[in-house]
């Protein structure tokens, strides 16, 4: 009897053995997907004025003060994605009268900048200035400046 018991025991154990080495370990938890962010809507991140641009339509030497046969440029970067947005400019004079109006659509996919200017072939009249800068009719900014 001690001898079957014997045997049952390693047969047991034998079966144990090889059960628990078959055993599969659970697979790896899949690694988390990464979901790519929303592209960021286009806003205007800075303006910008001067008398001459770069290639890129970046202002080469920021000012506010023109002379009055000046080209003036407003450069205006904008960040963030589009598919089509409206960039404008309202040049004022003084007490406020239009003196230039216009906009462009853009379709940025990443930084950008789009310049606007004003010119006048016999000169400015000297005196204070502004320039707003609307992103699909929203004034996103300003800047004030002078010609003497």
């Amino acid at each position: 009897m001690k001898r079957k018991n014997l045997t049952i025991a390693i047969v047991f154990l034998a079966a144990l053995t090889a059960a628990v080495a078959c055993k599969k370990e659970a697979p790896p938890a899949p690694a988390p997907v990464a979901v790519p962010a929303a592209p960021a809507a286009v806003s205007v991140a800075d303006i910008t004025l001067g008398s001459s641009l770069n290639a890129d339509k970046t202002v080469v030497a920021v000012g506010t003060t023109f002379k009055s046969t000046d080209t003036i440029y407003a450069s205006v970067k904008t960040n963030g994605t589009s598919s089509g947005a409206t960039l404008a400019a309202k040049w004022t004079y003084q007490d406020g009268q239009t003196i230039h109006d216009e906009s462009v659509s853009i379709a940025p996919t990443g930084p950008t900048v789009t310049e606007f200017h004003i010119n006048k072939v016999d000169g400015w009249p000297t005196g204070k200035y502004k320039v707003e800068i609307s992103l699909n009719g929203a004034v996103a900014g300003s800047r004030e400046l002078e010609v003497k």
